[in-house]
């Protein structure tokens, strides 16, 4: 009996544990992202890369609508009138048709009115459609440069978020680093102190060192997280998600070829200064949209109607009476009081100041390009400096606390030393964090970071 009560709660049990709602829940499985990883996910579902698409999209449907000029157009037409009061006739006075001498009056047409037809309107010369066509082929193109623009800079700040979490990861193990040392140290203190080695002063000392440290700790957990929900909402995962990232919080150099061929890579691959020059060539053909309206315009154009009257609706005795016509419409405006001459003049000066947007936007990237290497340039300086005294550092620590055990140092010694330790290895982080920023701002500015 014992044994079947203890069965009954085992599989009680599974089933809590298994079941959704039933009052417990299994832990959600964390998803790991590598760089590689967190790039294909955010270049799938970002919301601004998704965005884009569609404009995309609606790009080539403009390529359709600018098509459209160039065909016929057909329209079918339909109407049906009840004359209330029908229309009349007014035959003037003292004439063959009136012989007497007052004005008189004849209802024409019927109760009922009905017209049917078709026409047809096709362009035979129109200076404006080539270019119309030409215009929208080349915006499709800026779209598409947009678009991968777009892509370039969702991939930067995935990059940066990326390396924010691995900050934020290193941060949280030196910190615990340093917090395991100062609890270790007071550990040590409690254990002297009560054999009267050490005085309630020092064991003090080394409790408010332990106390310092975790509200750090804390702090740095607490910046992990953050930073993680920051790279959630870039790949457009849910906040409620847990995710955590793997990856090398390394320096790696950039080519030096790269480096030598900057500004040739910025004006080839820079996807601003590309959308630039189609905005150019765009402008320069909306010059000649201007100009074609000094241009007259010709198209065709044809009808064929149906038409019938009567005072019945017995539409199988309808007579019914067809028109067809076909003809051409030449226009051309002869005078618009200067309109089309200011309008040109208008369009040669957004070319020009164009000209002057592309010249300030890459004298204003080669800027950044600049300070982009002059950061990681100070970043590996800075990591060659710190590389030296995270030894010396680990070093003293070890010393200290010799020193401390036979008597000769201080209590003091051992906590300066281990916030120095803790600090140079949050500032080698550091050193790594901020030359990953520089060089992916830099592969940003010459479009390397999305290919």
């Amino acid at each position: 009996m014992k044994k079947l009560v203890s069965l009954r709660r085992v599989l009680i049990t599974l089933l809590f544990v298994l079941i959704p709602g039933t009052g417990y829940l299994l832990p959600q499985d964390k998803e790991v992202f590598t760089l590689e990883k967190a790039l294909e996910k955010a270049l799938m579902n970002n919301y601004d890369v998704q965005l884009s698409a569609l404009n995309l999209e609606k790009s080539d449907a403009q390529i359709s609508e600018a098509y459209a000029g160039a065909w016929p157009k057909i329209n079918l037409s339909g109407q049906y009138t009840r004359n209330i009061k029908s229309p009349v006739l007014f035959i003037g006075p003292n004439t063959p048709f009136n012989p007497t001498p007052n004005t008189l009056t004849f209802s024409i047409g019927a109760d009922n009115s009905y017209n049917l037809g078709f026409s047809l309107n096709q362009s035979v010369y129109d200076p404006r459609l080539g270019t119309g066509i030409s215009i929208a082929k080349k915006y499709a193109e800026y779209q598409k440069v947009n678009d991968k623009s777009t892509r370039e800079e969702v991939a930067s700040k995935v990059k940066q978020a990326f390396y924010s979490c691995l900050l934020a990861k290193k941060v949280v193990d030196v910190t615990k680093q340093g917090y395991e040392l100062a609890k270790a140290n007071f550990e040590n203190m409690k254990i002297l102190n009560s054999k009267g080695a050490v005085s309630e002063f020092d064991m003090l000392r080394a409790e408010v060192q332990v106390a310092n440290v975790e509200p750090k700790l804390i702090e740095a957990k607490n910046n992990l997280e953050l930073a993680l929900n920051g790279l959630k909402n870039l790949l457009s995962i849910d906040l409620s998600r847990e995710i955590d990232v793997d990856g090398q919080f390394l320096v790696i150099a950039p080519d030096p070829e790269l480096l030598t061929k900057s500004d040739e890579i910025l004006a080839e691959r820079n996807p601003l200064l590309r959308s630039v020059s189609i905005q150019k060539s765009i402008l320069e053909d909306n010059i000649d949209i201007e100009k074609a309206a000094y241009l007259p315009s010709l198209s065709a154009f044809g009808s064929y109607a149906w038409q019938t009257q009567d005072n019945t609706f017995e539409f199988g005795n309808y007579k019914w009476a067809t028109t067809f016509s076909v003809g051409l419409t030449l226009s051309f405006q002869v005078f618009d009081g200067f309109k089309r001459k200011a309008r040109v003049e208008q369009a040669e000066i957004d070319v020009r100041s164009l000209d002057l947007t592309r010249t300030k936007l890459q004298e204003g990237l080669k800027i950044s390009l600049l300070q982009s290497r002059l950061k990681m340039d100070e970043a590996l300086m800075r990591l060659k400096a710190v590389e030296k005294s995270t030894s010396q550092a680990e070093k003293a620590v070890k010393i200290a606390e010799t020193r401390f055990k036979n008597g000769i140092g201080t209590q003091l010694e051992i906590l300066d030393t281990q916030n120095s330790l803790t600090s140079i290895r949050l500032s080698y982080e550091k050193a790594v964090y901020d030359f990953l920023m520089a060089r992916t701002e830099w592969e940003r500015v010459l479009g390397l970071n999305f290919n």
